[in-house]
């Protein structure tokens, strides 16, 4: 697909996510929070849901946590136009509440045609709730900084920002993490498939 066909395609999902009515939230946002980026960007950043200023504004990570992702961007010689930034879920929570699962399938399919379309070379999850769309039952704290292959994707998970900058001590797990990015991109047809640990095995079937 050519990078004029592939913006076409996203900006036409921009606009369903934006008249979008399957889940509960959209009664009470401000603005619906497509994403933003390059459509041949290299890496795709998934968080898990708008906040206040991404509701205000219906753009992704504007707030604080918007801010250390910048930062960390700078820190491996990147800005946010380079990259891709969307969420697990396009609407803000009520009082930045978890996603409901019903709320998470509801925008599922925006957030798959935009990984079609869009076709990084890496996708990084920022928190649990993107995480577990690659990794179902796995815990961030075993997994973080470990890139692996999930279905054809590269995907490269780490804790969420926001919750790095409540905690000294994560914020530096995330800052080591993020400098792995380069190297995960030089490698990334190396990358190998991820297999779950034999407890995350169990846990599915039940």
């Amino acid at each position: 697909m050519a990078n004029d066909e592939k913006a076409r395609e996203l900006a036409q999902i921009a606009e369903e996510v934006r008249a979008c009515t399957a889940c509960i939230l959209h009664r009470g946002r401000t603005q619906a929070v497509p994403g933003e980026g390059p459509a041949d960007a290299e890496i795709m950043f998934i968080g898990e849901a708008p906040g206040f200023h991404e509701d205000q504004q219906g753009r992704p990570f504007v707030g604080a946590a918007g801010r250390f992702l910048e930062e960390l961007l700078e820190s491996i010689g990147l800005k946010r136009e380079d990259v891709y930034i969307t969420n697990i879920i396009k609407c803000r929570p009520p009082a930045n509440r978890d996603p409901l699962p019903d709320e998470i399938e509801a925008c599922s399919p925006f957030l798959e045609r935009q990984l079609e379309v869009i076709q990084p070379k890496l996708v990084v999850t920022l928190g649990r709730f993107s995480m577990a769309r690659f990794f179902p039952k796995a815990r961030i704290s075993q997994i973080h900084g470990q890139a692996k292959r999930v279905g054809g994707v590269v995907c490269l998970p780490m804790y969420h920002p926001a919750a790095a900058l409540h905690q000294p001590s994560l914020r530096r797990v995330v800052e080591e993490d993020f400098r792995r990015i380069p190297e995960v991109l030089a490698k990334v047809d190396q990358i190998g498939e991820y297999e779950p640990p034999p407890e995350a095995e169990q846990l599915r079937l039940f």
